[in-house]
């Protein structure tokens, strides 16, 4: 199953370097990544697949998991295109699901975080 995991860090050099060496030293492939920083943090989406084996070697490194869910992930190789996006964030928007986060992915691939996953499953397909 596809997760979305969340972890604050220091808004400081080598916060997500960090992060990074904890999963690639426990063989955990970071397959999507979202990260944001100021004020003195960092806030990071990490889409994994075996979310049980990057917790660990995520805590086992210092870091505390903010978050853990389900991810809803979309190949639009062939929606390269401009509204794209708009029309997919728009279906989801139209059946009341929030988007907690969105990032992109490699291959191809877009990243929906949602409350309700089942609900957003429906409403853009995937």
């Amino acid at each position: 199953m596809a997760t979305d995991l969340s972890v604050s860090v220091k808004d400081e050099p080598g916060g997500l370097a960090g992060v990074a060496k904890a999963l690639g030293d426990a063989g955990v492939n970071i397959e999507g990544l979202a990260g944001l920083g100021g004020g003195g943090a960092g806030h990071i989406h990490l889409l994994v697949e075996d979310a049980g084996k990057a917790r660990s070697a995520l805590e086992g490194a210092g870091y505390s998991i903010d978050g853990e869910r389900e991810a809803l992930v979309l190949d639009v190789a062939g929606e390269d295109r401009p509204g794209s996006l708009a029309m997919i964030a728009g279906k989801a928007s139209d059946a009341g699901v929030n988007l907690t986060a969105c990032y992109a992915a490699t291959r191809s691939r877009i990243v929906l975080v949602s409350d309700d996953v089942a609900a957003l499953r429906k409403a853009v397909g995937g």
